[in-house]
């Protein structure tokens, strides 16, 4: 039987993406439309991806009382001190789009470079960041467990690619000549920060399910 699992994201991005990095787990990924009939919104003013993600668990979870699943992502670049960071989404301004974000971040850039001419692109060195939470309101007294996963890149200053989402066309893979929106899903799911964080989720989320089932059959024996 599969366990539900909802994932605490707005983002259709990341909740397709999810689905297919959980597609070989025996759960099944729902959205906050699939569980709720009104809108969850969570505000993300944490100071950390892992705040964010473990208040957004913890909110989602106690709406819905069901197994949940939090993911709080996004782009540091060196040369700007870690921004966007966890502004990622909302780099240029609380309702910005993709493309918005991304010029936002190519102006900064352009900012640190006006008086530095002959900068190259290969010193614009970045990385993307996705923390998980996982909360399951009847297990571990809905303690969040945690994992963490970084892809290591540069940033292009020309977009390149129309798969992915977010920063995805400005951010060249480290050991690669692609960006990652010009990464086949597979690749991507191989490589990506989101990827890394799964991996390091799988046995937890293994674990509260089979916690889970302990739980149900004491209940019903």
């Amino acid at each position: 039987m599969k366990h539900s699992l909802v994932v605490a994201t707005n983002n259709r991005g990341k909740l397709e993406e999810l689905r297919h990095l959980l597609a070989d787990m025996d759960v099944e990924v729902l959205s906050i439309q699939d569980v709720s009939k009104r809108p969850i919104q969570v505000v993300e003013d944490g100071d950390t991806f892992e705040a964010n993600a473990i208040k957004k668990a913890r909110e989602v979870a106690a709406a819905t009382m069901m197994l949940t699943l939090a993911d709080d992502s996004g782009l540091e670049v060196d040369a700007l001190g870690g921004a966007p960071g966890v502004r990622s989404a909302r780099f240029a301004g609380e309702r910005a789009t993709d493309a918005e974000n991304n010029a936002a971040l190519l102006a900064a850039l352009d900012e640190l470079t006006a008086d530095a001419a002959g900068t190259r692109t290969g010193d614009f060195n970045a990385r993307f960041r996705c923390v998980l939470a996982l909360v399951d309101p009847f297990v571990r007294d809905g303690e969040p467990l945690v994992a963490e996963g970084t892809c290591s890149g540069k940033i292009t200053r020309t977009p390149r690619g129309s798969g992915g989402f977010g920063y995805d066309p400005l951010f060249l893979v480290d050991g690669t000549d692609k960006t990652m929106a010009e990464l086949s899903e597979d690749e991507k799911n191989r490589v990506s920060h989101r990827a890394r964080a799964i991996d390091g989720l799988r046995r937890m989320l293994e674990q509260t399910i089979a916690a889970r089932d302990a739980l149900t059959r004491a209940v019903v024996g």
